[in-house]
């Protein structure tokens, strides 16, 4: 499969910016004071959901003034079932959880399926209590329960194809500083 490059740029010219990176730093500012004042006495195993969760991971990790460890993970909804535990795993937690405190990083909470059956996996592994943060919450009524929201959310975002700040625009723009919106979707 190639790539149009100019595509990909046209793209990005032609988005509609949700949240400049100024935005989107005090996001990150607000959730770290938040994150901190709940979990900088917990020993946290702290988890970056691969790919989306790597560029909050960088973003924020470094604004957690406690000790904690880094890990991640990669796991993926299994086809198109409906079933949290369904999934697809890419790579599993490799640490021992029992007892721990665990943190999940990701860009954003869409649907929420592959976050639900993340947070139940880590429960069945025994981790103590796990928390979820995501940068983006897209507003719409099709979480995967009703009312679903994580433990800390940066910004609630509109419902359209979104791209930066991790979250790709077919494969790219991960690292767009901002959040995007592709134009007419």
């Amino acid at each position: 499969m190639t790539i149009d490059l100019q595509e990909l740029i046209l793209a990005r010219e032609e988005a509609d910016c949700l949240a400049d990176e100024a935005v989107v730093e005090a996001a990150l500012e607000r959730m770290a004071t938040e994150i901190t004042a709940a979990l900088a006495h917990t020993n946290p195993i702290v988890y970056s959901v691969m790919n989306g969760g790597l560029i909050l991971g960088g973003r924020i990790l470094t604004r957690l003034p406690f000790p904690l460890e880094v890990a991640y993970l990669h796991a993926t909804r299994y086809g198109h079932a409906l079933q949290g535990t369904l999934l697809d795993w890419r790579v599993r937690p490799t640490q021992d959880l029992r007892g721990r405190t665990v943190l999940v990083l990701d860009d954003i909470l869409d649907e929420g399926h592959t976050l639900a059956a993340i947070i139940e996996y880590l429960k069945n592994e025994g981790a103590r209590e796990v928390y979820s943060a995501v940068l983006t919450h897209k507003i719409h009524d099709r979480k995967a329960y009703p009312g679903m929201r994580a433990d800390f959310t940066g910004l609630d975002v509109a419902d359209r194809f979104l791209f930066g700040c991790g979250m790709d625009y077919k494969g790219y723009w991960r690292n767009a500083p901002g959040i995007y919106a592709v134009k007419g979707l």
